[in-house]
């Protein structure tokens, strides 16, 4: 007969040992009582605050002062008067001469901008590239190039007279996921 270990053993009842649930205890009354009186000194102190300004002050006759002419009693909302400053450097930018030496050549390239989207083994990949291009309403090429290395096929946009304009179609064409597009002057 087999029996089983953890039926064998007789369990162990635990005796009163738990503590019982104590009830939730409240916040002290004097805690209560202290915040009360701490608010209502805080709204006697700005209540006197605001009676504190609609008294005048009220002033002491001083002894033996020396006796002061008054002036006459001033507009409370008049503006002192606008001080004259003189500034020379007003004078001198007004009467200063500026030469400017322009270049002699302008910012434009001497050449032609392209972009190209990729180099390819087969026609084919080069061909589909050029027909996602397209899907964006854009106009590329395929050319055929040999090299050393072989025959490559290369998927070529342009010429743009700015690079600006080849910046653009290549951000529209990284928000299409064309990424790795290469801005180069034009090689005819």
């Amino acid at each position: 007969m087999r029996s089983d270990y953890a039926n064998s053993k007789p369990r162990r009842q635990s005796r009163g040992n738990r503590k019982k649930p104590q009830p939730p205890k409240r916040p002290p009354m004097l805690l209560f009582l202290l915040v009360l009186v701490l608010i209502a000194g805080f709204g006697y102190f700005l209540w006197g605050l605001k009676n504190q300004d609609a008294q005048p002050l009220q002033q002491t006759p001083a002894t033996a002062q020396p006796s002061i002419p008054k002036a006459k009693p001033k507009d409370p909302n008049a503006l002192p008067p606008k001080p004259r400053e003189q500034w020379t450097y007003q004078q001198e930018l007004e009467n200063k001469q500026v030469e400017v030496d322009l270049p002699a050549k302008s910012n434009k390239p001497s050449r032609p901008y392209q972009m190209q989207c990729g180099s390819f083994r087969k026609e084919s990949q080069a061909q589909e590239m050029k027909a996602v291009i397209a899907f964006q309403g854009l106009e590329a090429q395929v050319r055929k190039v040999e090299g050393s290395s072989g025959v490559w096929y290369k998927v070529v946009l342009g010429p743009y007279q700015s690079k600006r304009k080849a910046e653009t179609h290549r951000h529209e064409l990284q928000r299409a996921g064309l990424n790795g597009c290469m801005i180069w002057f034009w090689e005819g």
